[in-house]
């Protein structure tokens, strides 16, 4: 049976540790699939802990006939596999989304019996996307809006509109000590609590407000640049209270970056 933690504990029947997984979650299973000796078992997961009680064998997995004896590689026309998977019962609250499982676990929509939702009153809404000049001045806002308005869903007009924005030029060395050019636009977003019916948990909440730099490379960036996977063409840091363009640039440049291959560090130049 897979484990449950990097450190498991077993007292007979029962296996406990320390989850870095916290929903809040109890489900009864049969075990299945890749197991080799399916099991009856409960898990439990609550206050950063996970347990699971070794049950015995009442309830066998499901498994469907699968016919594979009508294919040109068949060796006979009777040929075929039991698809074999785990059943299970139970619920799991993880970050508001709920699921209820109430049977096969087969990762096929058309086979799986399983219910999940998020819940209304934890999910956060998107209200605003801001841009900011320069000189850190409000630009532009676009705001949420419903489907029946013509620029909610087009995406060219959003992406001009973005772009029209005044951004700042930074020259900075690669690692290689390749001078690059990094375009520079100051971008915020605002999230309030509740949707739907419980649209109104907004005024008892503040709004999440987030402040980006969104960072346009003239070329690839890092240790990975003219290989198969490609480097870095552009990416987002969020910025820090009192930060414009430069500080925030900054501050990207001097931190250590991570690569297949290893760490690198930019060199800030000046503005272009």
């Amino acid at each position: 049976m897979t484990r449950l933690t990097d450190n498991d504990r077993r007292f007979g029947p029962l296996t406990w540790g320390l989850s870095g997984w916290r929903p809040w979650r109890v489900v009864f299973s049969t075990g299945g699939g890749d197991e080799d000796h399916p099991r009856n078992h409960l898990t439990v997961y609550g206050f950063g802990h996970v347990a699971r009680l070794d049950l015995p064998t009442r309830l066998k997995p499901w498994r469907q006939w699968v016919h594979t004896g009508h294919y040109k590689w068949a060796k006979s026309p009777s040929d075929g596999y039991w698809d074999v998977h785990s059943r299970e019962y139970g619920f799991s609250l993880n970050d508001g989304h709920l699921s209820v499982y109430l049977g096969a676990q087969t990762g096929d929509s058309t086979t799986t019996q399983m219910w999940s939702s998020f819940l209304p009153w934890t999910q956060w809404r998107h209200i605003r996307r801001s841009f900011f000049d320069a000189k850190g001045a409000h630009y532009w806002t676009e705001w949420d809006r419903p489907r029946a308005f013509a620029l909610r869903d087009d995406w060219r007009a959003q992406q001009e509109m973005a772009k029209a924005c005044p951004a700042v030029v930074f020259d900075f060395d690669d690692f290689d000590g390749q001078r690059i050019q990094a375009t520079t636009r100051i971008e915020e977003r605002e999230w309030r609590l509740g949707t739907g019916w419980f649209r109104w948990l907004s005024l008892f909440r503040k709004p999440r407000v987030r402040r980006s730099l969104d960072l346009d490379f003239s070329c690839q960036v890092g240790t990975e640049k003219g290989s198969w996977k490609g480097g870095i063409l552009g990416t987002g840091i969020e910025m820090l209270p009192g930060e414009l363009h430069e500080e925030a640039f900054r501050r990207y440049c001097g931190q250590e970056h991570r690569a297949k291959h290893g760490s690198y560090r930019l060199t800030f130049v000046g503005r272009a």
